[in-house]
């Protein structure tokens, strides 16, 4: 449906996650990757989905000026927010187990902002999933992160790896949403264009 309302388009994702480029490849839409380096920091006084949605129009800004009329350039972020704190992606082995024991035995919010740039336009939008976790043994959690090294994902876990399988006792919102893209959402978002 999507591939032929875009055909004369080109779509540019503008994400270097191999989860995020899964998940877009399966709306059915061709599209460029195209990364750009940023630093992702942020006011301190920003909540939730202000982090996101300020970081995911941050990665966008980075293409200002370079996009021509049938570009349409999607960027996006997520967190994890625990505690009335946002858990990003850990640097180190160690930041990785403290990340997961806090997790462990309670609920989270996991956040995706996307942001849908074109020349004249840009569309903010965010979805939110509430993951709960079983008490997770230390071994489990230092099993995970020594074979699944999680260095580059949110809270230091991936949903769709092993901790998901055997951590994660329940979720109320999107699932492909804690994966890093809220695919249903973009999918409407896109329609609307």
């Amino acid at each position: 449906m999507l591939s032929e309302k875009f055909k004369n388009k080109n779509i540019i994702l503008a994400s270097g996650s191999p989860r995020r480029q899964e998940l877009f490849k399966e709306l059915g839409l061709k599209f460029n990757i195209k990364v750009k380096s940023i630093e992702e920091s942020y006011a301190s006084n920003l909540k939730e989905e202000e982090i996101t949605n300020y970081l995911s129009k941050l990665k966008a800004s980075a293409f200002n000026g370079e996009l021509s009329k049938n570009d349409i350039l999607i960027t996006s972020d997520t967190i994890v927010w625990l505690n009335n704190k946002a858990l990003e992606k850990p640097k180190n082995k160690q930041q990785a187990i403290d990340m997961l024991q806090h997790l462990s035995g309670t609920n989270h919010k996991v956040i995706t902002s996307v942001c849908i740039k074109t020349m004249d336009t840009e569309n903010v939008f965010f979805d939110i999933t509430t993951v709960h976790f079983k008490n997770l043994s230390l071994k489990e959690i230092e099993y995970y992160v020594d074979n699944y090294k999680p260095y580059d994902k949110a809270g230091a876990y991936g949903i769709q790896e092993w901790i998901g399988f055997i951590g994660v006792t329940s979720l109320e919102g999107s699932y492909f949403n804690v994966m890093g893209l809220p695919v249903q959402k973009l999918y409407e978002e896109l329609l609307k264009m």
